[in-house]
C-alpha cells in the first residue's frame, strides 16, 4: 500500500507531511483527480463523511468508512451514492475482536431470551470522543433488540429520577467519557441470582488500524458496487 494524499481541516492550501500532500476537505475532489487513489479511507464525522463519500463515488474511488453517528437519512444518502457506483465497506468498528464480540453477544442473547434476562450495554471512551453512545454500542444494542418482541423493545439512554421498574423489553445504554480510555464495551445479562458479562477492551488503536488495513486490501479486490460489512469480509477471509 502507498499513502498518496490526505485531507484535514488544518491542511488549507496543501501541507506536505512526510512528502504527502494534506489538503483542505474543500479540495478533496481535486486531490482525488491528482493523486488518483484506488481507495479512500474516511474516519471523520457523519456530515463530512457523507460529502466525502459522494465525491469519491463520483470519481470511482473505492471506500472504507469507519465514521459513526449517521442518521437514517444520511445512511440513505450513503447507500444512494455507493450502490451501483463503487464497492465500499462501512462499519462502526474495524477491530477484529469487536466484530467477533458482536457475534458472541448476539448468540448469548438468543440463548437467554427464553429466561427473562435483562440486557444492558455499557461503553467507555476517552474524554475527547464527540458522539455518545458509540456506534459500536448502538450496534450491540440493535443486535440484542433483535431477540426481543419488536412492538415493545426500546432503548433507554441512561436513567435519572423516578423511572419506575425496568421492563423486560428495554435495553439500557450507558456512555462513560473519561481520561484516555481507547474503548471498552460490555454487555450485561442479568437473571435471577446471576449475571453474565461479555466485554471487549481495546488496549491500543492498533486494533482498529489493523482491521482498517485489512479492509483496504479486501475492498480493493471487489468489483460489485455496493456496501459490504466487516462480517462479510471476515467470513470470506476465514474461508480463504
Amino acid at each position: 500500500m502507498e499513502l498518496v494524499g490526505g485531507v484535514d481541516p488544518q491542511g488549507v492550501g496543501g501541507v506536505l507531511v512526510s512528502g504527502i500532500c494534506v489538503t483542505s476537505p474543500d479540495e478533496l475532489g481535486n486531490l482525488l483527480k491528482e493523486a488518483k487513489p484506488q481507495v479512500l479511507v474516511d474516519f471523520t464525522n457523519a456530515a463530512a463523511a457523507v460529502e466525502n463519500v459522494k465525491i469519491a463515488a463520483q470519481q470511482n474511488v473505492k471506500l472504507v468508512v469507519g465514521t459513526t453517528g449517521f442518521s437514517a437519512e444520511q445512511l440513505t444518502e450513503l447507500e444512494t451514492a455507493i450502490t451501483g457506483h463503487v464497492p465500499a465497506i462501512i462499519s462502526p468498528n474495524f477491530s477484529i475482536g469487536v466484530n467477533v464480540f458482536w457475534n458472541v453477544i448476539a448468540e448469548a442473547a438468543r440463548q437467554l431470551r427464553a429466561y427473562q434476562y435483562h440486557m444492558e450495554v455499557i461503553e467507555l471512551h476517552h474524554a475527547h470522543k464527540k458522539d455518545a453512545p458509540s456506534g459500536t454500542a448502538l450496534k450491540a444494542a440493535e443486535l440484542l433488540a433483535s431477540y426481543l418482541p419488536a412492538a415493545d423493545r426500546r432503548f433507554v439512554y441512561g436513567r435519572q429520577g423516578m423511572t419506575g421498574e425496568r421492563t423486560q423489553e428495554e435495553i439500557g445504554i450507558h456512555a462513560i467519557r473519561a481520561g484516555e480510555i481507547v474503548g471498552e464495551h460490555t454487555v450485561l445479562y442479568a437473571g435471577k441470582g446471576e449475571r453474565l458479562e461479555i466485554t471487549h477492551r481495546a488496549q491500543s488503536r492498533d486494533a482498529l488500524a489493523q482491521g482498517a488495513l485489512m479492509a483496504i486490501a479486501w475492498i480493493h479486490r471487489k468489483a460489485e458496487c455496493r456496501i459490504f460489512s466487516m462480517a462479510e469480509m471476515l467470513r470470506e477471509l476465514e474461508v480463504e
